[in-house]
């Protein structure tokens, strides 16, 4: 029997490569990047995952991925968003620019939603002529869908629209047999947030997480396989936070 298959968009490094790695001994995965081709190289050569460059905020390199996707597999069992950037440089939302703006957009909200979009059509085609398949879609997020963060507002608004394209297509699925999440990692130790990684720590140290800790992207790698492994087929839509309780309230 041919072993599933995944998309792993933004595989390369952080949370997408703990992704690639947790699906490799299970699927057949494409891992995907923009820049980085040297992360990209020394992933393929530690599990043995396809890998293909791909910039999500363009039509035509989504086009290109799906075209190589589907020359290299017969079905699409799971799509993983985790395509995405931080802001080059922090700025307080009353100087920061537009160019920014439409670039985060662009790459964190608008290239996920239409990668998705072909994606879906792929696995609706492949349900039509097969009722035992089941498609599934996850959205890596952010705490900053709704935690604020004044000084990259562009991020922020990207992860929330994010969480909204989740919700939307987790509706427009769940009859196709197509299961949709969103995962929302809280504060990761990624090389996207190493330059204020001390100060993360300090106030992970005073309580701004109830765990006590950073989470690490096997955190999130785990709540990925979980999903690909279909325990979670009756939970369409469900938000599953991966962040050390920071998204409890208490007095």
């Amino acid at each position: 029997m041919a072993r599933p298959t995944a998309i792993v968009a933004g595989g390369s490094r952080g949370i997408g490569r703990a992704i690639a790695l947790e699906l490799a001994p299970t699927h057949d995965v494409i891992a995907t990047y923009r820049n980085r081709r040297d992360a990209a190289e020394s992933l393929q050569a530690e599990s043995g995952v396809e890998i293909f460059e791909c910039d999500v905020s363009s039509r035509e390199s989504r086009a290109g991925l799906l075209a190589f996707a589907q020359r290299k597999f017969t079905r699409l069992d799971l799509l993983v968003n985790n395509a995405g950037m931080a802001p080059k440089e922090r700025c307080d939302v009353l100087d920061a620019g537009e160019e920014s703006f439409d670039e985060l957009i662009a790459t964190n909200l608008k290239g996920p939603h239409f990668l998705t979009r072909e994606a879906a059509r792929w696995m609706v085609g492949t349900r039509a002529a097969s009722q035992s398949y089941a498609g599934r879609i996850i959205f890596i997020t952010s705490i900053s869908a709704y935690a604020v963060s004044v000084n990259r507002a562009e991020y922020c608004i990207s992860k929330a629209g994010l969480s909204m394209s989740a919700t939307v297509w987790a509706q427009r699925l769940a009859s196709e047999g197509i299961h949709v999440f969103e995962i929302r990692p809280g504060v990761i130790r990624t090389d996207m947030i190493a330059a204020v990684a001390k100060n993360y720590d300090q106030r992970i140290a005073a309580g701004l997480i109830p765990e006590r800790r950073m989470g690490e992207p096997v955190d999130v790698a785990r709540a990925v396989r979980a999903i690909a492994g279909g325990l979670l087929d009756y939970s369409a839509g469900q938000v599953i936070n991966v962040d050390g309780g920071f998204h409890l309230r208490s007095l």
